[in-house]
């Protein structure tokens, strides 16, 4: 079987730290190794349409600086097809058939679809898109017979139901859809990175996050503003790392060399955090050393975006060519789910030659 893998995101902003540890940054790596077949990045714009049918035009202006922030961190069009979703019709029809093997009260389930409703204030009112959009990302993965799945902790449940949706049909039609896996990120502080104001989840929504593209200035300020311990008030108190989101991003960014760089004095990460928890460390002492460590992760990032800014015509042939690729893939897909479907009546010549072998009698 051949390995191909699939993962991307919605276009409701620029690109997040969290998106780039969560699953960008592993994206990146996984395409460099070259043990895939194919690899399709999508640009999920129909999902995020499911809430923001009101306002299409902002998921219209943030194709682009997804699509520049995936070239930015090194995604390249050569080893993966990055591709528009709304471009592809075949899978809206997947979604259609797949509906019919879910119930409303397992769609009503699912922890992730209950949370973002819960964050959205749906509950009095929930569109009916955004409520099957479990369904739609079962169609987005079994239409490219993708058997890995890179995400972050937050979306098992969705990638649970796919394989749900897939056994199912695979029950009552016959083999034709592949099992995925979940690849979820190897560092557990990469698994959910929370905001910088130290809530669980970053959110473009509520303006806790560091940007992928941000200048350095801004950078510096939110890190210096970064939720800390509440009760390490003085230097020689002693300091807790759980909780403490200054900790979180260094377990998720930080690597052996920076400290000869920037922090001679100390060995490395655990060094750091044994003299923070004994007392004698200044928060803002380990926030520098955060911001130094972030500027060298985002700025060959920020550098490579500004370089992708100048032809944004050629961002936009890259997507127009993966599409096309991609919808033809989908397309073999839809094919063979409605052959095992059996409502591809004018290509089943059997069906056909046993109607005249019927009505001739």
């Amino acid at each position: 079987m051949k390995k191909i893998m699939l993962t991307g995101d919605r276009p409701t902003g620029k690109l997040h730290v969290g998106h780039y540890v969560g699953s960008l940054r592993r994206r990146v790596e996984l395409q460099n190794t070259g043990d895939f077949d194919d690899i399709f990045i999508m640009i999920a714009d129909a999902q995020a349409l499911t809430d923001n049918a009101d306002n299409p035009e902002k998921i219209r202006q943030n194709i682009i600086e997804v699509a520049l922030d995936y070239l930015a961190c090194g995604l390249d069009p050569a080893k993966s097809t990055l591709f528009i979703q709304s471009q592809i019709p075949e899978l809206c029809e997947l979604s259609f058939y797949y509906m019919n093997l879910v119930t409303v009260s397992r769609l009503q389930r699912n922890p992730t679809v209950k949370s973002e409703i819960q964050m959205r204030n749906f509950e009095a009112s929930i569109p009916v898109g955004f409520f099957t959009y479990p369904i739609s990302q079962a169609a987005d993965i079994t239409a490219f017979k993708a058997t890995t799945v890179p995400v972050g902790e937050d979306q098992m449940p969705m990638l649970e139901q796919t394989k749900e949706i897939v056994h199912k049909f695979n029950s009552v039609y016959g083999e034709t859809l592949v099992d995925p896996k979940i690849l979820l990120p190897e560092n557990e502080a990469c698994l959910r990175l929370p905001g910088i104001d130290g809530k669980a989840k970053m959110s473009k929504s509520l303006g806790n996050c560091i940007y992928l593209s941000e200048e350095p200035d801004e950078i510096k300020k939110k890190v210096f503003s970064m939720f800390t311990d509440p009760n390490h008030i003085r230097i020689e108190d002693p300091g807790s790392l759980e909780g403490n989101t200054v900790f979180t991003y260094l377990d998720a960014f930080c690597r052996p060399e920076y400290f000869p760089e920037f922090l001679p004095e100390y060995k490395n990460l655990d060094e750091l955090k044994e003299h923070y928890q004994r007392g004698g460390l200044g928060d803002m002492k380990v926030k520098r050393f955060l911001n130094n460590v972030l500027q060298a992760e985002l700025e060959p990032i920020r550098n490579r975006r500004k370089e992708w800014q100048k032809d944004i015509p050629a961002v936009y042939e890259i997507l127009k060519t993966g599409s096309e690729k991609a919808e033809a893939v989908a397309a073999q897909t839809l094919k063979e789910v409605k052959a095992a479907m059996k409502i591809n009546y004018f290509e089943d010549q059997a069906l056909i030659a046993s109607q005249i072998e019927k009505f001739a009698k």
